[in-house]
């Protein structure tokens, strides 16, 4: 049993890189609140996730590296409120994530024990 890319320590690890990138911006919208002319920042990546499917695109973003889309939104006030809704459900994403790496690192362990 290998691990490489395409498994699922791969797709978690580019899962917690991109859920990272998306708090920076959220964080970024929160600092800059007050900020004449900032334009809001967010990142998308529910479109990438669900193409990690496909093999070639596991294979261009394991050469590439995490390539979410970082979305400049017009300009509009920056509701905080909301800012932070996000920051939670991020803070979900990123619980689960976890969850998910701790399990396939256990599973790893588990074999490598097993085959001693």
């Amino acid at each position: 049993m290998s691990y490489t890319s395409l498994d699922a320590l791969g797709k978690t690890n580019l899962m917690l890189d991109l859920i990272s990138q998306k708090q920076r911006a959220l964080g970024s919208n929160v600092a800059n609140v007050d900020t004449p002319g900032y334009v809001r920042r967010d990142v998308d990546f529910s479109q990438y996730l669900g193409s990690m499917n496909s093999p070639l695109e596991t294979q261009l973003s394991t050469k590439l590296g995490p390539s979410c889309v970082m979305e400049d939104r017009e300009k509009t006030d920056i509701n905080v409120a909301q800012e932070f809704t996000e920051i939670q459900k991020n803070a979900l994403l990123y619980t689960m994530a976890t969850r998910r790496m701790s399990n396939i690192i256990t599973q790893m362990k588990t074999v490598i024990n097993v085959g001693k």
